[in-house]
């Protein structure tokens, strides 16, 4: 969420950077509510004191009044106390005033996505992306290439026509050497994280909605989520998600940042207008497995974390000996809540093209003021905001389909990277 002052004070800055994105964002119906507010809120004090003026007066004119006070001291004690009532009301009928302004405030800003970075490249939409670099050489083998999910279906251990059965269509089901190599996919990446200090956490896979707020979900993306009808509880779409809110409207030490975590949950979501994209395969389900980086860093080393947290991904791909490019977004593809962001996309040699596989986003303050997410240093007043940092590593079920795709062997087995082997106990699926 952006701060209430900055975009009173700035507003022009604001919408200039907010366009970058490819909207067209109008800030002038928040910035004239605020104004409304705040001349209710002077218009509130100023009541407020006369009310305590005729109170010090009716103090003052009871200890003087003797005894034998004359009608007219009563009268004049009566006008004031009744002038007190009319105060009273008069500030009364400014509560309900002010709530109602507050709320639209509060709805307006969770509505307006984060400002890009001042280093993200401006660009209008995915084609104005801007490629880093590249790792490793691009699988092209001389026999037939065939897609992940064919090589799954041929190998017996990928079902996609039981899984639609059981649920419907973007489910999977895995078997045999499919649900192990998954599981041992989740185990290397939560070892490797875990022995670069990151923190393993299990968190709960159903959040309230004040969670979802917090992250940038909702009310943005409400129909991307999966809700529980009768309860304020929301399936998970990443583990962002709950570790996230596992400080939220608390106040941290400054000295116990940075904070590391990595998280391994399912992840569910409803995929809403993407009909008719990756309908084959285990590029877009409804429910995928996926590693979570989440950092908590002082504003001052922001950026170096990023770039940190983006290597922190890589290595698990370069330790698959999977090829793939590293992609700075520009300002029109920025998610929502991001101020910078690099996406990993690994090779996919069916499609001879690369696909995203990871996210890895600096969020600036945005999430922290959403989430109430503070910092407090020793022998200084007052608190910041933390700055929050994630990302994908890896999404689980995309490794799966890019280790199946690139390890095909012409006599159809797939021969298992080195470092999974020991883990799947074999060398081939």
């Amino acid at each position: 969420m952006l701060d209430i002052k900055q975009l009173r004070s700035q507003t022009a800055e604001i919408q200039t950077k907010l366009n970058l994105r490819g909207g067209n964002f109008d800030l002038t119906p928040i910035v004239d509510l605020d104004r409304s507010m705040r001349e209710l809120e002077t218009k509130r004090s100023q009541l407020q004191a006369e009310s305590n003026d005729i109170g010090k007066q009716v103090g003052q004119k009871m200890k003087s009044q003797s005894k034998e006070a004359s009608g007219d001291g009563d009268a004049e004690l009566q006008a004031l106390r009744d002038k007190a009532n009319q105060i009273k009301q008069e500030i009364a009928s400014l509560e309900p005033q002010e709530k109602s302004l507050r709320e639209q405030i509060e709805t307006r800003l969770l509505e307006i996505p984060n400002l890009p970075s001042d280093t993200t490249p401006i660009g209008k939409n995915e084609t104005e992306n801007v490629e880093v670099r590249r790792w490793g050489d691009e699988y092209k083998p001389q026999h037939e290439v065939l897609s992940h999910w064919e090589i799954g279906e041929k190998l017996g251990v990928m079902n996609f026509e039981r899984a639609v059965k059981i649920a419907q269509t973007r489910f999977v089901s895995l078997s045999g050497a499919g649900a192990a190599l998954e599981r041992a996919l989740i185990q290397f990446m939560l070892n490797t994280h875990t022995a670069h200090n990151y923190q393993e956490i299990l968190p709960p896979l159903l959040v309230n909605s004040a969670s979802l707020r917090g992250t940038g979900q909702l009310p943005k993306f409400k129909e991307e989520s999966f809700k529980c009808g009768d309860d304020d509880l929301w399936l998970i779409p990443t583990a962002e998600v709950p570790v996230t809110n596992l400080y939220r409207d608390e106040i941290l030490a400054a000295e116990d940042l940075p904070i590391y975590h990595c998280a391994y949950t399912p992840c569910f979501r409803r995929e809403a207008g993407s009909y008719g994209r990756d309908t084959r395969g285990l590029i877009r389900l409804h429910q995928f497995n996926k590693v979570e980086l989440v950092k908590f860093v002082h504003p001052d080393t922001s950026a170096q974390e990023h770039e940190q947290l983006v290597a922190d991904a890589e290595a698990i791909l370069q330790a698959l000996q999977l090829p793939y490019r590293v992609i700075e977004l520009c300002t029109g593809d920025l998610g929502f809540s991001a101020a910078k962001c690099y996406d990993l996309e690994v090779w996919l040699p069916s499609a001879n093209q690369y696909r995203e596989i990871s996210s890895c986003s600096n969020f600036g303050d945005f999430q922290a003021r959403r989430a109430n997410l503070r910092f407090k240093t020793k022998g200084k007043k007052g608190t910041e905001l933390i700055h929050t940092l994630n990302g994908s590593a890896l999404a689980v079920g995309r490794t799966m389909a890019a280790v199946l795709e690139n390890y095909q062997q012409p006599d159809g087995r797939v021969k298992l990277p080195d470092v999974l082997q020991p883990l799947m106990g074999r060398e081939y699926l």
